[in-house]
This record gives structure tokens, C-alpha cells and sequence, in this order.
């Protein structure tokens, strides 16, 4: 090859317009990687909050189950008589109550000595 070949084919490998379109192409790939990436890392922590919001809601629907079972028995009049008895000491007339010791009045009698 001649001379002017060469310096032809040189030019053309580092002419400016490829340069600049490398340049453009490099940063306009750069951006679009930092924009997925930054879009994964979202997702990443809204599947997060979505797992805690989810526990949550389960136990606030377990609680709301159990409050609806307890109106339940609360629209009960027998249930109500026997946990006014139970908890209160309520009695019927004529009755006494006895009030045992528990397991942990005895344990915390032991401990006091």
C-alpha cells in the first residue's frame, strides 16, 4: 500500500465524528445502565415493604377475626353470666366463693421466704 492509503485508513479509525458518536454512545449507555440499576434497587425495596405490609395485614385480620368472635360471645347472655362469675366473682344468690391460690401465688409465696 501506498502512503496515502495509509494515512487514509488512519484518519478514518480516529477521525472526530467517531470520537464524539463514541462519546455519545458510551454516555447515553451509561445513563440507561444507571437508570435500570436504580429501578432493580426500587423494586428490591418495595418487595420489602410489600412483605412487611403483608405481615401486617395478616395479623390486623386475625385480630379483627378475633374481635368479631369475642362480640359474638358477648351477644351471649350465658356468656356473659359465666365470665362475670369467673373473672369477677360475681355469684348467684345464697352462693360463696373460694378463691384457691394459683400456681404463681404459690410460687412467688416461696420466693418471699
Amino acid at each position: 500500500m501506498d502512503k496515502e492509503n495509509i494515512k487514509k485508513t488512519r484518519r478514518l479509525r480516529f477521525s472526530p465524528t467517531r470520537v464524539i458518536l463514541s462519546a455519545i454512545v458510551f454516555t447515553i449507555s451509561g445513563y440507561l445502565l444507571f437508570s435500570v440499576s436504580k429501578e432493580v434497587l426500587t423494586t428490591i425495596e418495595l418487595t420489602k415493604d410489600l412483605q412487611v405490609y403483608t405481615k401486617q395485614l395478616e395479623t390486623i385480620e386475625n385480630e379483627t377475626r378475633d374481635l368479631k368472635e369475642r362480640i359474638e360471645k358477648l351477644n351471649d347472655p350465658d356468656y356473659i353470666k359465666s365470665f362475670a362469675r369467673g373473672e369477677y366473682s360475681i355469684t348467684k344468690e345464697g352462693e360463696q366463693v373460694f378463691r384457691l391460690p394459683s400456681i404463681i401465688e404459690k410460687d412467688n409465696d416461696k420466693k418471699d421466704d
